[in-house]
């Protein structure tokens, strides 16, 4: 599993780095210890606090696109057979699921936990409301 470090977990759960600190010392989050000696938390496990505490994080920088729906996540299913793969991320309060080629999720090194944007740029959306929210015109 992917390990990241305090800050880059405070980063995509939309928190401070002190509020990780002390959500691994209420054992919120488990750390380890990197090949240079720091605490990292697992990847996996930053996920699944995001799904709890959803707050969407700012796109990483230098990132450029044509596209305005962008959603920065962390993957949190990825479920392959030979062909086709079906990728689920977790982008702060939203839950977005691709179905890429399994060769994609190979190529992009996709695994429980790594960090990924989901881009989305489509011709069709579908606004909603219920009844009550519609203002007399």
């Amino acid at each position: 599993m992917p390990t990241m470090r305090i800050r880059d977990a405070a980063m995509h759960l939309g928190v401070s780095d002190d509020t990780v600190r002390r959500w691994v010392d209420r054992g919120l989050l488990a750390t380890t210890t990197d090949d240079a000696g720091r605490m990292v938390v697992d990847g996996y496990e930053v996920a699944m606090v995001a799904r709890q505490h959803a707050t969407p994080p700012e796109l990483p920088a230098g990132l450029a696109s044509s596209a305005r729906n962008r959603f920065v996540g962390l993957v949190t299913d990825i479920r392959t057979d030979t062909v086709m793969a079906q990728v689920e991320l977790q982008c702060g309060p939203f839950r977005v699921v691709s179905l890429l080629s399994s060769e994609s999720v190979r190529d992009l090194g996709l695994e429980l936990g790594s960090a990924a944007v989901a881009t989305i740029k489509s011709t069709h959306v579908v606004v909603e409301t219920t009844k009550d929210d519609r203002g007399a015109a």
